[in-house]
């Protein structure tokens, strides 16, 4: 069970991970007016699990903080898997052991 814990914190982090570099490299293309990273491609590692990543690189790099898309749906994708999350640990009828 530790094994597999280990695997899906791996993913998490490697999925926030490529959404925070991903928002990143947007922001310096768009600095520099080279070609842009589209938004569906931003939102796919967010999708995948990786919103907190992509949400974190918006703030602290100032990226698609306008856009109505972005400002609800990182935040939306976050709460969703936070909750699925939640349910899984406490809710589901699995028993998940830490140890």
């Amino acid at each position: 069970m530790k094994t597999m814990f280990m695997a899906v914190g791996s993913y998490f982090l490697i999925v926030n991970l490529w959404g925070f570099i991903l928002m990143f490299i947007d922001k310096r293309r768009a600095e520099r007016s080279h070609w842009r990273i589209s938004e569906f491609s931003l939102f796919i590692p967010a999708i995948l699990g990786g919103a907190l990543g992509c949400l974190l690189g918006m703030r602290l790099f100032h990226h698609k903080t306008k856009h109505l898309k972005f400002v609800i749906g990182m935040p939306f994708l976050l709460i969703v898997y936070v909750a699925a999350i939640v349910f899984l640990l406490f809710f589901s009828p699995y028993n998940f052991s830490f140890m």
